[in-house]
């Protein structure tokens, strides 16, 4: 009998890793040089999720919506995680936090701002915004692939959001 139960803890354990390997990542990015980056990163861990890059705020919000060139879902999925750079043009980093906080469908993604900028303003904005995490871009690769790693585990593994439908709880005492 306790084979059993072991086999079928292994077999949840399984069906959670590859659940958390389709799960679709969203790079919201301008920096072509630093979207190559990630995606090598991802490759030398053997990362498989799929990655979906847009190059600012305005087609993060496209895709979001599945207006325009991203209305394919099956080529567009909605993301289960979002990197966000801060400094970008057109819609930055900022704007688009206070957007996606506004949509009742969407705001239980996680967002990870992941950004050059190490500047306390700029961590105490994002985390004001919504932001689920602030990262700082590292400057090598060896620790963009640890990134990655901790992004991976964190986020997609142990990691899990609340259902989107949940009507959210008004008066905390009742029960």
């Amino acid at each position: 009998m306790p084979r059993k139960t072991k086999k079928a803890k292994s077999r949840k354990q399984q069906d959670s890793e590859l659940l958390s390997e389709l799960a679709v990542i969203l790079l919201v990015e301008d920096r072509e040089d630093d979207i190559l980056l990630i995606r090598r990163a991802f490759k030398k861990i053997d990362f498989r999720n799929p990655l979906q890059a847009v190059r600012n705020g305005e087609e993060a919000v496209a895709y979001l919506k599945g207006e325009g060139q991203f209305s394919n879902r099956d080529e567009h999925p909605l993301p289960s995680l979002i990197l966000l750079d801060l400094k970008m043009p057109r819609m930055d980093g900022f704007e688009f936090l206070t957007w996606i906080k506004k949509q009742p469908e969407l705001r239980h993604l996680p967002v990870v701002v992941l950004t050059s900028s190490s500047e306390l303003r700029d961590v105490n904005i994002a985390y004001a915004l919504g932001a689920s995490s602030f990262l700082v871009k590292p400057n090598d690769f060896e620790k963009y692939i640890e990134l990655n790693h901790a992004l991976h585990q964190i986020w997609l593994v142990y990691g899990r959001s609340p259902e989107a439908s949940r009507a959210p709880r008004t008066n905390l005492r009742e029960e």
